[in-house]
């Protein structure tokens, strides 16, 4: 049964890449120019001059550089670019012999070919990072730590290949992100901790929150009359599109997707906790077994609040710091529409959250206590729990 508990899962990965191929939707427009369209990497083969200058009362060192052109119509060629004659730096590394860097290249109404110096070409540490990353997954939590990095893949790949297709090209965003997110989270769930009971208790949980979470999102959004356009992005995004974008389903939509990983996390350890405490005391009560599984609930969700909370403060640190700056008054701060959709963003997620705890106890209860009649019917719903068989 071990083997099958893992079989379903990977058809159930295969089912849902093969609907997201065949069901693509190819994304409207041409695209614009933008960050890596009209950009190449090059490689750094000589210092040619540096100094320092006066950039409006800052002084900061700058550098001249001849590059090779690694890629693109201009391989080969060598080029000058410079750092810090144009722009102010943010940064204190230098160029040296050998640096990969994206360089920006275009052509003046004279025809003349000229580089820019974009930002250093990070892909080679990245790469290791990752590596590492995923090693140690791997040696820590074995074939668990397989299906999390395949799930992890997965992810991406329906945000990238469903959930933003979809958005450009005009669906409901809210639509889009919920249809997404089940998808997403449902899969991912049972890659991970694999075809049982517990699972499917934490995936059902999962969709009755998500549901829950996207109502109260669609309520307080529409009572502090937020439209979605406190992001600069989503003005310059609407611009662009040929399509018309729904930007308060945009705000939804990302309000959803930004409490996904707190709620795989929290459904999952609460479902956990709820099998195990059964497993431990079968004679359990309903009553007796939620008041126990709520005792850890408490402390877990807690602490993943407060988790949420402070992401979200650390995301909007230096929009705080600017306004701190400038002394303004907290309580007329709060009434800007970007400043407005972080904290309803904020404590819906959190409400969703909260919500996960009390659903995911009494679903997973209901599993937990028909485990032992499901006779024949194990073989298709799987086992209890990993390590758990009647």
């Amino acid at each position: 049964m071990k083997n099958k508990s893992w079989l379903f899962p990977f058809i159930l990965l295969i089912a849902a890449v093969l609907y997201s191929t065949l069901f693509q939707v190819t994304t409207p427009g041409e695209g614009f120019s933008t960050i890596g369209s009209d950009t190449v990497r090059a490689e750094v083969t000589q210092i040619i001059e540096e100094g320092e200058m006066d950039m409006g009362g800052h002084t900061q060192k700058y550098q001249v550089a001849r590059v090779n052109i690694l890629e693109g119509q201009y391989k080969d060629i060598p080029m000058e670019i410079d750092y810090g004659k144009r722009q102010i730096r943010s940064d204190d590394y230098d160029l040296t012999l050998g640096d990969k860097v994206m360089v920006s290249i275009s052509k003046t109404p004279e025809n003349v070919v000229k580089a820019y110096f974009v930002d250093y070409v990070r892909t080679t540490p990245m790469l290791w990072l990752a590596i590492i990353f995923a090693a140690a997954i791997v040696i820590i939590s074995q074939w668990k730590g397989v299906g999390a990095l395949l799930s992890m893949a997965f992810s991406l790949y329906v945000i990238i290949g469903y959930i933003i297709p979809n958005i450009l090209n005009g669906e409901d965003p809210l639509r889009v992100s919920i249809i997404g997110s089940i998808i997403l989270l449902g899969v991912t769930l049972y890659l991970t901790y694999g075809w049982t009971l517990k699972t499917h208790a934490a995936v059902l949980s999962m969709i009755v929150v998500l549901i829950l979470t996207g109502a109260l999102s669609a309520l307080f959004v529409f009572v502090t009359k937020l439209n979605g356009t406190g992001d600069e992005s989503v003005m310059f995004l609407a611009q662009l599109m040929e399509n018309s974008i729904n930007m308060r389903g945009l705000l939804l939509g990302g309000m959803l997707i930004g409490a996904l990983g707190v709620l795989d996390d929290l459904v999952t350890t609460q479902a956990s906790a709820v099998f195990e405490l059964h497993h431990a005391n079968p004679n359990f009560g309903f009553l007796g077994l939620y008041h126990a599984s709520m005792r850890i609930g408490q402390d877990h969700v807690a602490a993943t609040v407060n988790t949420l909370v402070l992401a979200y403060a650390g995301s909007s640190l230096p929009m705080l710091l600017l306004f701190s700056l400038a002394r303004g008054d907290y309580g007329y701060l709060i009434n800007y529409a970007f400043v407005a959709e972080e904290i309803v963003r904020t404590l819906v997620g959190s409400l969703g959250l909260i919500a996960a705890v009390p659903i995911t106890t009494a679903i997973a209860i209901f599993f937990a206590q028909r485990a032992h009649l499901l006779g024949r019917w194990e073989q298709i719903l799987g086992p209890e729990g990993e390590g758990h068989h009647h």
